[in-house]
Order: C-alpha cells, then sequence, then structure tokens
C-alpha cells in the first residue's frame, strides 16, 4: 500500500480528486490540518464522487501529530525545489509521499531535514509556469510508485 499525505491542503476540488485517486488505488489518504476547507464541503465531496466510503483517510491534527506518529517511516517529498527527479526514487510498499499545500508548498525545515527524499515531476523552466496541479501531480507519482510495485493486486 502507499500512502499519499497532502500537507495542509487548500483547495477541495483537488483533495476529492486525490481522494478518488487513493480510494480506487487501495492507496492511503492522509490530510494534515489546517485544511482550506471543511471535510463536509460539497465540492470536496463532489470530487470524490461515491468512494469515499472506499477510502483509507487518517487526519492529523498538525504536522507535528503526523511526524511523530510516521516520521520513522519511508518519506518522500514532492516539491519543485528538489534536485532529483522521481524517477530516481524507488517506492517501496508501505511509503509515505507528502505533497505540499497549493499556494506555499512545503515548510524550509521540511525541505532542510529531508533534503535527500525530495523530488521533483519533470517540467519546463519558466517563472510563470510554477507546478502542476496537485491532484495531477499526486495521480503521476502514485501510478508511478504502483508501477514499481507490479501494482500490487490491481491487475
Amino acid at each position: 500500500m502507499i500512502n499519499i499525505v497532502l500537507y495542509q491542503p487548500e483547495i477541495p476540488p483537488n483533495t476529492g480528486n486525490i481522494a478518488r485517486s487513493c480510494a480506487i488505488t487501495g492507496s492511503k489518504l492522509h490530510l494534515i490540518k489546517p485544511l482550506g476547507f471543511s471535510i463536509d464541503d460539497k465540492q470536496l465531496k463532489r470530487a470524490g464522487l461515491d468512494y469515499w466510503d472506499y477510502l483509507d483517510l487518517e487526519i492529523h491534527e498538525d504536522e507535528q501529530a503526523f511526524f511523530e506518529k510516521y516520521g520513522n517511516e519511508k518519506l518522500y517529498f514532492a516539491t519543485t525545489k528538489a534536485s532529483k527527479y522521481y524517477d530516481e526514487f524507488e517506492f517501496e510498499d508501505g511509503s509515505f509521499i507528502v505533497f505540499g499545500k497549493e499556494t506555499s508548498g512545503l515548510p524550509a525545515y521540511i525541505h532542510e531535514r529531508y533534503a535527500e527524499s525530495r523530488f521533483k515531476i519533470p517540467m519546463r523552466q519558466n517563472e510563470h509556469l510554477r507546478s502542476l496541479n496537485l491532484s495531477n501531480a499526486v495521480a503521476i507519482i502514485l501510478y508511478e510508485a504502483l508501477r514499481q510495485n507490479d501494482f500490487f493486486d490491481l491487475k
């Protein structure tokens, strides 16, 4: 199983789309508060369709609670600030793949602490083209992690 972690997500449809991807792949979704929306948000529920009952979801009160519980696990961090690309990593069963908030990414201390566990997705380098949509970025990396693990029992 792959763990997808959203650090303080802000946009309900993104989180709903990611929840749908996690449900359909048997991946666990972790949300680190504060959230930029209510978990009962209509747009969030709509984007996740009727998949919510099939989602393994864990909500963490803050980043400290998440790192206290899972800080010793295999953690990877998606960021545009990394020097390595995602295809340079091996995502093992049980890995945690962390994505930052839509507007500002991950805090500096995470970049410093986990410098060797950060990766990026190839993109054009342009000051106006900053990053992919969060749900698209998660889908790219989630399916790469699944591919590396022979898709578990999805085939």
